[in-house]
């Protein structure tokens, strides 16, 4: 059985490569190519391209990019009409993963959606487009099966991939020794792992922590960072302004896991922030067209994960947001800002209110820890593995596809007639 892989993201190689080890152990002879990163590649992938270097965002960037992301979608093409594997597995990167899909499905070969892209958050007529190209979609997340269900697809709530990391995830214990010997409270400060993001974010965090540093003098701040060059562009940025801010390579579990609280550009770490329980006021600087059209495309209410799931909100009141905004909106566990001015003072606010307030502090703790309890129990790789076997397996078996240059010769039933 062969199996391509399409994941773009570097949260999604971490999720391809639970997913393949999870197939792996049910069918030990899978073999799995396509597009993926390092972390797909270590547990035997047979990467075409490393998609994840490819990780970008905004328009500009993609219009960049765009001849690379046809060349792909070319030579994908191609691997389909003349290996033809038996099924195509996306895992989110929606963009490029549409046209792989839709390939596929000119070749008759079953796609999967495994962490399918939040649709329903900001693109509802993308639905569309998963009907066509998509045979089943794999939810990560407890609302979306009746939601795709209800819009006419096929779909099966398998639980979010990111909490098997979380479960099996492994710690450098010299160096969170090291990070424990300091007794004053450690905020975590985590820009994202686009570069985009960090350049975007970082400048408004560092002015959150000076704020905080100014009232809470014994507060220490560590940056968190993902990609070397972003770790330099952090220690340049801390030394120009003259700050005490260190700055760690690689070393996000560690942070998270010793911070007291954090401040987190929105993505998937909220997820692993939630199953931490770990206070966090969520920021997202964005320039003003990108303003506008989240004013005008979002669906929900919310930006971050961990507050859609805390809420069970999905419908967004245009109305209601005139009186209570995401960063003071006591139904959500995470106080987040989504806006293109410096909101720092604000978010300082949250971190010195869990620095200086044990009460507040512990409430927020007990919250996040009910939350985590109802949807972080794991499992989602093995669910996931299992659901593609069982389609698979239930398939009749398709013959071999006749040669271009071969006559047609008429089935059974014609030569009955």
């Amino acid at each position: 059985m062969r199996i391509f892989f399409s994941v773009g993201e570097p949260s999604g190689d971490l999720h391809g490569a639970n997913l393949i080890r999870a197939l792996r152990e049910r069918r030990p002879d899978v073999e799995c190519v396509g597009y993926g990163g390092p972390k797909m590649a270590e547990v035997g992938c047979r990467l075409h391209t490393d998609l994840t270097a490819l990780a970008v965002m905004g328009i500009v960037r993609v219009l960049v990019n765009l001849h690379k992301f046809l060349l792909l979608a070319s030579q994908a093409d191609r691997y389909f009409r003349h290996h033809r594997p038996d099924a195509v597995v996306l895992i989110d990167y929606p963009g490029f993963n549409w046209w792989i899909a839709h390939r596929a499905k000119v070749h008759g070969i079953p796609v999967f959606y495994y962490t399918p892209p939040q649709i329903w958050a900001w693109a509802t007529y993308r639905v569309k487009k998963m009907r066509r190209f998509v045979d089943y979609v794999l939810c990560s997340l407890p609302f979306e099966e009746a939601w795709f269900r209800d819009r006419g697809c096929r779909a099966e709530f398998v639980g979010h991939p990111y909490f098997d990391e979380m479960h099996t995830q492994t710690f450098d214990e010299a160096f969170s020794a090291q990070l424990a010997a300091d007794p004053r409270p450690l905020v975590t400060i985590l820009p994202g792992s686009r570069t985009q993001e960090v350049l975007q974010n970082l400048p408004t965090f560092l002015n959150a922590a000076e704020a905080v540093r100014r009232r809470v003098p014994n507060a220490r701040f560590a940056v968190a960072a993902f990609k070397p060059h972003q770790a330099e562009f952090a220690r340049w940025l801390i030394a120009e302004r003259g700050l005490d801010v260190e700055v760690h390579l690689r070393r996000t579990p560690e942070l998270i896991r010793a911070a007291h609280c954090c401040l987190a550009c929105s993505g998937s770490v909220s997820l692993e922030l939630l199953y931490h329980r770990k206070p966090t006021v969520i920021g997202y600087r964005v320039k003003l067209f990108t303003d506008w059209f989240q004013r005008v495309m979002r669906q929900v209410p919310y930006i971050t994960l961990v507050n859609l799931l805390e809420s069970g909100r999905l419908q967004r009141d245009r109305q209601e947001e005139k009186t209570v905004s995401a960063s003071h909106d006591p139904r959500i566990v995470f106080p987040e800002f989504l806006s293109r001015t410096d909101r720092s003072a604000e978010m300082a606010d949250y971190l010195v209110h869990w620095l200086t307030d044990p009460a507040a502090y512990q409430e927020r703790l007990d919250r996040l820890t009910r939350l985590r309890s109802s949807v972080a129990a794991g499992g989602a790789s093995a669910r996931g593995a299992e659901k593609i076997l069982e389609v698979l397996d239930a398939r009749p078996v398709a013959a071999p596809p006749q040669p271009h240059y071969l006559p047609a010769v008429a089935g059974p039933s014609k030569m009955a007639a």
